[in-house]
């Protein structure tokens, strides 16, 4: 059935030393982060991507509603033309005073909301804990161990020499 002599420590590798398994051991663990990095950046690629195309449709709405603009201007001059029976020349020129009141006020909307973002500096807070980690971690130094001493070992040289 199993080898009586053959035990876990054989099957895994009692033959390596503790150097060598420390080095293997930081090996797997660079691998690991190295595959973490590239797990992260394919995760950011596939939602830029996402981003682009939301950022495209959002663009042909825009281009959509700029071009339907000038039909929105002539019946808001037929409409003042209509409620009033005012002058067309001066119904336009009306129209003309909202549209340029709304885009004020969405320009206005607009500024605000940049400042906001100026203020909030989301990505630069997280590429500055990420530098403060990575500084830590690379002064980071073993906990100190206590230096052996042969009188405690029980195997000096004096006591070999006295059997």
């Amino acid at each position: 059935m199993s080898d009586p002599g053959n035990t876990t420590a054989k099957a895994v590798g009692a033959d390596r030393s503790l150097g060598q398994l420390v080095a293997s051991a930081t090996a797997e663990m660079s691998a690991l982060v190295h595959d973490e990095i590239a797990l992260a950046k394919a995760q950011l690629r596939q939602d830029v991507k996402k981003a682009g195309l939301g950022g495209a449709a959002f663009s042909a709405a825009g281009m959509v509603l700029l071009f339907s603009l000038p039909m929105l201007s002539f019946a808001l001059a037929y409409g003042f033309r209509t409620w009033t029976g005012w002058n067309m020349a001066l119904c336009f020129l009306l129209s003309f005073a909202v549209n340029v009141l709304v885009a004020g006020l969405l320009a206005l909307i607009g500024t605000v909301f940049v400042k906001k973002a100026k203020k909030g500096q989301g990505p630069q807070k997280a590429v500055a804990s990420a530098k403060e980690t990575a500084a830590v971690l690379q002064n980071a130094k073993p906990h100190p161990r206590p230096e052996a001493r042969p009188e405690l070992m029980g195997s000096s040289r004096e006591d070999k020499a006295l059997l």
